[in-house]
């Protein structure tokens, strides 16, 4: 264990002890850079030792006949039509954003627009979901500001971003005490290819010629995955080394070369150079084509003189794609490069064999096996064998004047406008963007359910986006919680009239030791299982990240879900804000309206009973109405209740244009007007529906509750329950108090 912790391997003593078994067998010692590899390759970053065998169990049989590929290459391909296909990943970089922010986020960026790429795709959108702290809990010592690190990684996300030409399009944002030195960064991406094109993460024969290309090589990133393969800790500065250094403005011509190159034909195989670096990108590609490798470490271009064979084989430096060519690209491909002045290098080929060798000048300095070098340990970790968490009902007291109870749900962080934020993304570079993360009437837009690409000039078909976890949820029950994940995301692609299409996970999770969090683990998957099942939704890509603790305290649960839907005429979106003085609001959806899992328990700090379960035949209801009758003209807006519960949703509507409302909630439910308002529960939807039209509407959705529960009109927020006035405030002055409700956590 000495030599692992001095060699910052990160492996254990039962993993010493097997890869000393095998250079005994081998008769030989083993050299500074076969085990710096080992350490790469037995990571849990790298190798999901802890989560695999779950990750096996529960998704292997989630596909559908639209799905290309799935947890095979770098990224997800789906079908959606013909010859048109998207990419689309997602992943966490969690640890590197916890010690340096900036360049933690940034560099998630670059990462997850390489995966991308590396299927030989166009990147139309980026996607990301933060969970940070509030600044109001304790911030443990030897951890950084949690105003600093909220500032430094949204500027990390947007500079990189930014620069590079892709829109940030879609995301979530949540602050909660318990992500205090935890911070919680989830980047995804969707891009789009033709089907002729997708170029796979593998040599094609055993004489590729190996090529090296984008950013040069450096000592930034060594070691990353083995940081990300641990718990954190306190003024941990030596693993700020460990965070890679971004460089946008290579990333832009390295992903035009590399289009332009896979569009005629002159790439194998490519993956990029993300976590292990060369270590894993090569070995993985070989042993995928069923070849070996030989690598000649001294013809990387590096950014510093005196590198080690072992530094220059596992760094992490960004911006860098490893490409097999066949022998006769060579020439024209190298053009390519020339014209748009990235550097590269021709380093080594595939060969028959699986065994892959580095060589430095003339010196062998590895000789390994691609099956041991990936034959990484894998680990039942025990849990403790429960699935719901059963809680007795706690009632939140009544608040002595409703009206400022709802200012304060208003001002909540999770509640409030998330602008200033998301405006600093550009949301429409390349001219993809449909339905943008905000929409409505000029300077007074509001949230959309979901973002909606158009994915080319040709085509009407588009793609809605919606990305987060019910962390409020998920904290109290992980398998009902994570139901409400998937539920939600599905709600908001049926809100933009789009049909929700394949699921990508991202699975932030605390300690693998801990039995609590291993069961968290276990019933998390369990559900994304139940729900895709139940709906033929594929998991079609994912990411793991555990480890996610300080000394005992453990992150929540976190299954954060994207969801992808399609539309076959993106002109006939919906979006939430109202569109017609006049018009009828209507609530649908059943509901117990319980404030368990509520943003409002979660603000008076009480756990308010058990989750109510998911209702999916229900939910399916809703699919197959909406889908139906989203041409026929008379829905005029759709929103679903969610964070905040019925009051945020009905102001959220309203935000977005310059009218108010007058609804009654007397005939909701006999319940407290606190549930009625502040309840998540259940899946509910507010509907706007033209005048006129009611009798139709009504009609088309007898087959779920529907509840007739106001009008569009006036400048008025105006809610009754039993002919008393619980609300009547102007929508300007309660969109004031929404819109500077980040100010002192981001402002």
């Amino acid at each position: 264990m000495e030599l692992s912790s001095r060699m910052g391997l990160g492996l254990d003593i039962e993993e010493m002890i097997r890869l000393k078994n095998y250079f005994r067998y081998m008769g030989r010692d083993p050299t500074e850079t076969e085990l710096q590899a080992m350490g790469q390759a037995w990571s849990e970053h790298c190798c999901y030792k802890s989560s695999k065998i779950y990750l096996k169990k529960y998704f292997s049989n989630l596909r559908t006949p639209y799905t290309v590929l799935a947890m095979e290459d770098d990224a997800g391909v789906v079908n959606v039509i013909d010859d048109l296909d998207y990419v689309v990943k997602m992943e966490s970089h969690n640890h590197p954003s916890a010690v340096e922010p900036y360049g933690g986020a940034a560099t998630g960026v670059g990462g997850i627009l390489r995966d991308i790429l590396c299927m030989g795709s166009q990147p139309i959108g980026v996607i990301d979901s933060l969970y940070l702290g509030n600044g109001r809990g304790v911030i443990p010592e030897g951890y950084l500001n949690t105003h600093f690190t909220v500032s430094h990684i949204i500027a990390g996300i947007r500079d990189y971003g930014n620069r590079v030409g892709i829109p940030t399009v879609a995301g979530s944002l949540y602050f909660g005490n318990q992500f205090e030195g935890i911070p919680l960064v989830n980047v995804g991406c969707v891009g789009v290819i033709k089907g002729k094109n997708i170029s796979r993460s593998r040599v094609s024969s055993t004489n590729d010629i190996l090529i090296l290309v984008g950013g040069k090589t450096g000592r930034d990133g060594i070691h990353g995955v083995n940081f990300a393969s641990r718990n954190l800790e306190k003024d941990d500065k030596e693993s700020r080394k460990a965070v890679q250094l971004g460089n946008p403005i290579v990333k832009e011509p390295l992903i035009k070369a590399i289009l332009e190159a896979n569009d005629k034909g002159l790439i194998s195989g490519m993956k990029d150079l993300g976590g292990g670096g060369l270590s894993s990108a090569a070995g993985e590609m070989c042993l995928a084509g069923g070849a070996g490798g030989e690598i000649h470490l001294d013809k990387v271009l590096t950014k510093e003189q005196g590198m080690l064979p072992w530094e220059i084989w596992i760094s992490e430096s960004q911006e860098r794609m490893l490409l097999a060519v066949q022998q006769e690209s060579v020439d024209q491909i190298s053009g390519i490069f020339e014209k748009w002045d990235l550097p590269y290098s021709i380093i080594g080929k595939s060969v028959p064999g699986k065994r892959m060798k580095l060589f430095y000048l003339e010196d062998l300095v590895m000789d390994l096996s691609l099956n041991f070098l990936t034959s990484g340990p894998v680990y039942s970790k025990p849990y403790f064998n429960s699935k719901h968490e059963i809680r007795s009902t706690v009632y939140l007291r009544d608040p002595k004047n409703m009206e400022d109870e709802i200012i304060e749900v208003i001002k909540d962080f999770n509640n409030s406008g998330k602008f200033p934020v998301i405006r600093q993304y550009d949301h429409t570079v390349r001219g993809n963007t449909v339905q943008k993360p905000f929409v409505g009437l000029p300077n007074r837009e509001t949230h959309s359910d979901s973002s909606v690409l158009r994915m080319d000039d040709h085509s009407p078909y588009g793609l809605s986006l919606s990305s987060g976890s019910s962390v409020n949820a998920t904290q109290i029950d992980p398998y009902n919680g994570t139901m409400w994940t998937m539920a939600r995301r599905f709600r908001n692609l049926l809100c933009s009239g789009t049909d929700p299409h394949s699921v990508i996970d991202s699975l932030n999770f605390g300690n693998p030791n801990d039995m609590n969090v291993m069961m968290q683990f276990k019933n998390s998957l369990e559900a994304i299982r139940d729900f895709c099942q139940f709906f033929s939704l594929p998991v079609v890509a994912g990411n793991v990240s555990l480890y996610n603790h300080i000394g005992k305290n453990n992150i929540p649960p976190t299954p954060n879900i994207l969801m992808i839907g399609i539309t076959d005429n993106y002109s006939e979106i919906f979006s939430p804000d109202f569109k017609e003085e006049g018009s009828t609001i209507y609530l649908l959806g059943a509901s117990g309206y319980s404030l368990a899992g509520s943003q409002y328990s979660t603000m008076k700090d009480e756990q308010a009973g058990s989750l109510e379960p998911v209702d999916m035949e229900e939910l399916a209801s809703f699919r197959r109405l909406i889908m139906k009758h989203r041409s026929s003209g008379m829905i005029r807006s759709i929103h679903d209740i969610s964070t905040g519960g019925l009051i945020m949703s009905l102001l959220e509507m309203s935000f977005g244009s310059a009218m108010g409302f007058r609804v009654d909630i007397s005939s909701i439910s006999p319940v407290r007007v606190l549930n009625k308002l502040f309840s998540e529960s259940g899946n509910r939807f507010l509907f706007e529906v033209g005048k006129g039209r009611e009798a139709e509407f009504e009609e088309a959705f007898k087959g779920v509750l529907t509840r007739r529960i106001g009008i569009v009109e006036g400048k008025d927020a105006v809610i009754v329950n039993d002919e008393q006035i619980i609300l009547r405030k102007s929508i300007e002055s309660l969109r004031t108090i929404w819109e500077k409700g980040l100010e002192t956590i981001v402002g």
